[in-house]
């Protein structure tokens, strides 16, 4: 039976690994990476040095694959479907390579930023491909350290206040509203920089691009103040690197509810 990692490798420090990601690594025979481009090469070359660091040089195998384009203009009603019709793409060439890569008894990884169970598609396009019954193998998640871990560790703070809850959603659905209940919010996935529509708002912000990576910035304080210089700071990296990963706390002053 083929046998399928799923590798959390964290926000992109090789330091970040598990002792059980690390041991997953060393089992593996094949490693699968999807290519996003020429802009996003640095993402791919971040893998592998997450694999120098943890693996003896040219002693792994290393197969790639062109990640399908998904429609980054579809909103509304028509963002699920779009969504789907990537992970779909995504999980046909995941089957190709699994049954044309992978030897009968021989076992494959994908490395995933952060943690596999947090915003990320592979565990869902994992059994959407088995779901399929063209290619049969087991599979074992080995969690990660997410953006959202190193985030808060970096700005030396907490996820949440004590005895209150924390919520982590999307830069879509806080453009919706603030959440009820809640005074403590991660934001991820957030193109549009929704937090510019609270600057009038008594909260804190606590930001970090390509947290993890040599790239990594950090900016934190009132928003008022902090976002435009957010704004400036994330203009500038999107200039200079062609993409941008960012990932931010929000936390509410519960007196101004």
């Amino acid at each position: 039976m083929r046998r399928i990692h799923v590798i959390g490798i964290g926000a992109g420090d090789p330091d970040q690994l598990t002792l059980q990601a690390v041991r997953a690594l060393q089992s593996t025979d094949v490693f699968f990476i999807l290519d996003k481009g020429e802009v996003k090469s640095d993402l791919t070359q971040l893998r592998r040095d997450i694999l120098d660091a943890h693996l003896p040089q040219g002693t792994y195998r290393l197969v790639q694959a062109r990640d399908p384009e998904r429609d980054r203009t579809a909103g509304g009603g028509a963002y699920s479907p779009a969504v789907g019709d990537w992970r779909s793409a995504r999980a046909g060439i995941y089957e190709r390579l699994i049954a044309e890569e992978l030897g009968e008894d021989a076992s494959g990884a994908f490395l995933v930023w952060g943690d596999p169970a947090l915003y990320d598609s592979t565990i869902g396009i994992l059994e959407e491909v088995l779901g399929r019954g063209e290619v049969a193998f087991e599979y074992e998640v080995v969690p990660g350290i997410s953006s959202v871990s190193a985030l808060v560790a970096r700005h030396r703070t907490g996820l949440n206040r004590v005895a209150r809850p924390v919520q982590i959603t999307t830069g879509r659905r806080l453009a919706e509203g603030f959440p009820q209940d809640v005074d403590d919010v991660v934001v991820m996935l957030d193109a549009h920089q929704t937090f510019r529509q609270y600057a009038d708002q008594d909260m804190d912000i606590y930001w970090g691009a390509y947290i993890g990576t040599p790239d990594e910035i950090l900016a934190s304080g009132p928003i008022a103040e902090a976002a435009p210089r957010i704004e400036r700071l994330r203009a500038e990296a999107r200039e200079r690197k062609g993409w941008i990963m960012d990932t931010y706390l929000l936390r509410r002053n519960p007196d101004a509810r």
